[in-house]
């Protein structure tokens, strides 16, 4: 069992920057790859990044492509989105999520565990 926790979230204007944090505990956190999803109000959730256990690989939605960045810290247990040039679009309830793989996914329901969200708002 992992538990996840996600923190960074608020809200900030057009063109601005946050950090989201993703805190796992649990289990071995190098033993899973993980994932940022979002869900705008009215949409099914979608994916933004996903990165392989040990941040070799990663892959980003082309909708944040050059905008966002997947990083994570195994030491600490943590996974990071770094979110620059936000957009209006861009906002939506963020997402961190814990795959039984250490290979990444694109795919919602190939994620195992799931953090509560944290709200993103970006205002015109």
């Amino acid at each position: 069992q992992v538990q996840l926790v996600e923190s960074g979230g608020g809200l900030v204007q057009t063109g601005g920057s946050l950090r989201l944090s993703c805190a796992a505990s649990g289990r071995t956190f190098s033993n899973y790859a993980m994932a940022w999803f979002r869900q705008a109000p009215g949409k099914e959730r979608e994916f933004v990044a996903t990165i392989n256990w040990s941040g070799s690989h990663t892959s980003h939605a082309d909708s944040v492509k050059g905008r966002f960045t997947i990083s994570r810290d195994n030491a600490k247990s943590t996974m990071y989105l770094q979110m620059n040039s936000l957009k209006p679009e861009d906002t939506a309830v963020y997402y961190c999520a814990a795959r039984r793989f250490v290979l990444p996914s694109l795919l919602v329901n190939e994620y195992d565990y799931w953090g509560q969200g944290t709200q993103v708002t970006v205002s015109s």
